[in-house]
């Protein structure tokens, strides 16, 4: 038998080292990259203050993220502007897979009203990685409002439009364009909308009696319904809420059709890698689907609905589409 000397070792070693550095010879060292993806900690934006509904979902899919992907995920909020120097930030990011962002359907009005001033494009500038919720409004009122639905609501305002006003927390959020909507439909239009920065600031204006109606988001709302500090007339569901089964739809109420949803989506840099997307994609699938993100949802006045990258881009163009007829017909202007 012929010794394995430590020369034929060390041959077989080197030839070996050149036979892997073949293999990878011509392999574009981002591909390598993806292969490895995620190595490092990943950036989930939140471009809204801390303690709101946004960051509430937010902070609960980076701990799902975190189980799914194998890799550290934190939160990073970037408020202002009506949630456009968050979108900003994302929109000048590496196409790595390690900035992601996540915003409800404000993310898709801003581009309708900022059209002028916005340093970025909304569809263009990201790329959609599914969809994960979605979620009706609360028509609420000041308890001292008397009426108990919202055609009594509409005869009032008609009857003395200068005694009634809404509030909403951001201006072209959903709450802004589903109270822009109802005061089209009863063709008062020019009912004000107080701006206020925050929905916390308007539910307090609403329980005091310095606005009178709001449109919101159930998380919030709820409580102050069932304490009895705001009245609740509809909801702008297609079906009632498990939550309140007692509150009418708007439809019920007379307004055919009328049905408005907040809903919350995932997005990444453009130009985001295939193979990054789909692993991305079928993390948030495993996500929204389990009996655990379907109950804190709906915890949350949400119904889970997952719709991957192309579908929520086809969403998203529909959901634009109806927001500027909205936008238009309630001649909702920002700059």
């Amino acid at each position: 038998m012929i010794p394995f000397s430590k020369h034929r070792r060390k041959a077989t070693f080197v030839l070996g080292a050149a036979i892997a550095a073949l293999g990878t010879a011509g392999v574009p060292t981002s591909t390598l990259a993806q292969e490895a993806w995620p190595s490092k900690t990943i950036t989930l934006i939140v471009p809204h203050a801390a303690g709101g509904p946004v960051d509430s979902v937010g902070r609960f899919l980076a701990e799902k993220l975190r189980a799914e992907l194998k890799q550290n995920v934190v939160v990073d909020n970037r408020a202002g502007a009506s949630s456009m120097i968050g979108a900003a930030y994302v929109a000048g990011a590496a196409p790595d897979g390690y900035t992601l962002y996540i915003n409800a359907s404000i993310h898709s009005i801003n581009p309708l009203l900022y059209k002028k001033s916005m340093k970025y494009d909304a569809v263009k500038d990201f790329t959609p990685i599914g969809m994960m919720a979605q979620g009706p409004l609360l028509f609420v009122v000041n308890p001292q409002v008397p009426a108990t639905t919202a055609r009594e609501f509409a005869a009032l305002v008609q009857a003395n439009p200068k005694r009634y006003t809404f509030a909403t927390g951001g201006f072209g959020a959903a709450d802004h364009l589903a109270s822009a909507y109802f005061l089209h439909e009863i063709k008062q239009a020019n009912i004000p909308i107080a701006l206020y920065k925050g929905g916390a600031p308007a539910l307090s204006d609403l329980m005091g009696g310095q606005v009178s109606a709001k449109m919101d988001a159930i998380i919030t709302s709820m409580p102050l319904v069932k304490g009895g500090k705001v009245k609740a007339l509809a909801i702008t569901s297609r079906t009632r809420s498990a939550l309140l089964p007692d509150v009418p739809t708007m439809q019920e109420s007379g307004f055919k059709d009328f049905e408005f949803y907040s809903w919350y989506g995932l997005w990444a840099p453009a130009k985001l890698p295939a193979a990054i997307q789909q692993r991305l994609e079928g993390a948030l699938q495993r996500i929204v689907t389990t009996p655990e993100w379907k109950e804190r949802m709906a915890a949350q006045g949400f119904e889970a609905v997952y719709r991957n990258g192309a579908d929520f881009s086809r969403f998203i163009d529909s959901e634009m589409n109806r927001y500027q007829t909205i936008i238009t017909a309630a001649d909702i202007k920002a700059d």
